[in-house]
């Protein structure tokens, strides 16, 4: 999925010339789209990796997921991006063999460990709203999960690295995919790439979401009108649009990639054709920028990544830290201090229940002891952990639903 796609399954010995050789300006303006690509993909994503790592409140199970998207995107725009738009724009490839490797197996590896922590994601959130009572993933389960993505990505990218090399022709180098059936093997490893790591995974999300959807918009919980079961609701609504148009922007993000290859694998011809090192650069442009939309998706609909992102910023003069955004990434208990009860008393119902327990062998009231008692209402049975586990006294359950996010 990358330096093979423009010159990998099409070199015959005798292309010794480089016909795609481009204007200093044309050079120029790619170089900027790419670059601003790289700079927004990866400094946006490491502030998302530090949002989630410093802040005990964001490490939940679909955060983890996040996580490790962010991971993923973040290596694959460091790694691919700006060599990807080098060996495409000089057709003349200048980082040795290994990198060769590297560089044909890596996005392959990254783009399958992204949809398919977007689609662990969808089915989180489907057991989590169609079935609230079963199980869920713990910590624990959903780091088995993520390493187990990465290793089937490890083998479904594994030919790419196995058959990768370059061949020195007597004006450039080249890097490539040396198939077996040079003529049969690239055009069908990309239908395997297409359906496992595109369509099949946009099915399943697309099942998902449609359910989860109509389960959150399609009506109320009959007898079930509390403030609290509504603010879980708007909280359970945000979470599952930000990542329905999450999967959207990388769906058309990587379409055209698809076509594109789909179309050149079905008709060779068009390889030759000078104005198809455009096409390939805008095609692998929007495919790559997909890597930098996310954090901002994050920052826009998200009020605790918004926050997060303030706090990364808060040394420009124009970006504010309120006390809310801090509270937001704060784990918040429930405390007798003053400080803290008056959000913990905006965050969730509570109603404080006071018992006198008279002291043995005395009926005088000035000795009695007084107990307080705090009743909350967690929705689902869940309490502080967001697994079921029954609430513990001074833990406070926040109005967004398991601290999604």
């Amino acid at each position: 999925m990358a330096a093979v796609a423009l010159n990998g399954s099409n070199i015959t010995t005798g292309n010794f010339t480089n016909q795609f050789v481009q204007p200093p300006w044309q050079v120029a303006l790619w170089s900027v789209a790419y670059s601003s690509v790289l700079a927004v993909a990866v400094f946006g994503n490491l502030i998302v990796i530090w949002i989630i790592l410093a802040h005990k409140r964001m490490r939940t199970v679909t955060n983890y997921f996040l996580l490790n998207l962010a991971f993923s995107d973040a290596s694959m725009a460091a790694f691919n991006t700006l060599i990807n738009f080098i060996y495409a724009a000089h057709g003349d490839w200048y980082f040795g063999e290994a990198y060769c490797r590297f560089h044909n197996f890596f996005p392959v590896t990254s783009v399958f460990a992204s949809i398919y922590s977007m689609t662990a994601i969808a089915v989180d959130r489907y057991m989590a709203i169609i079935h609230p009572l079963k199980p869920r993933l713990s910590a624990t389960a959903t780091k088995v999960v993520i390493m187990c993505i990465w290793a089937l990505a490890v083998v479904l990218a594994f030919p790419l690295c196995f058959y990768s090399t370059i061949r020195i022709l007597p004006r450039r180098t080249i890097c490539y995919v040396a198939w077996p059936r040079k003529e049969d093997d690239p055009f069908m490893f990309h239908i395997i790439v297409m359906l496992l790591v595109y369509l099949l995974p946009l099915m399943v999300m697309g099942i998902t979401y449609t359910i989860v959807g109509v389960t959150l918009w399609g009506g109320e919980i009959p007898g079930d009108s509390s403030d609290n079961y509504h603010s879980q609701l708007r909280a359970k609504r945000k979470v599952v649009k930000m990542m329905i148009i999450v999967v959207v922007t990388f769906a058309l993000c990587w379409l055209p990639y698809h076509v594109y290859f789909i179309v050149t694998g079905l008709n060779k011809a068009l390889m030759r054709w000078k104005s198809i090192q455009q096409v390939y650069l805008s095609v692998m442009w929007l495919a790559m920028s997909s890597t930098m939309y996310n954090p901002i998706i994050y920052c826009c609909l998200n009020s605790r990544f918004r926050a997060g992102f303030k706090r990364a910023f808060r040394w420009c003069p124009f970006v504010q830290v309120s006390s809310y955004d801090e509270l937001e990434l704060r784990a918040t208990r429930l405390h007798p201090a003053r400080q803290s009860s008056m959000y913990t008393l905006s965050r969730m119902d509570t109603s404080v229940v006071v018992v006198y327990d008279p002291v043995d062998g005395t009926n005088n009231q000035n000795q009695a002891r007084k107990k307080s008692y705090v009743n909350q209402r967690v929705e689902n049975g869940l309490g502080c952990n967001g697994n079921g586990a029954k609430a513990k006294a001074g833990c406070a359950p926040n109005a967004e639903a398991e601290d999604f996010s």
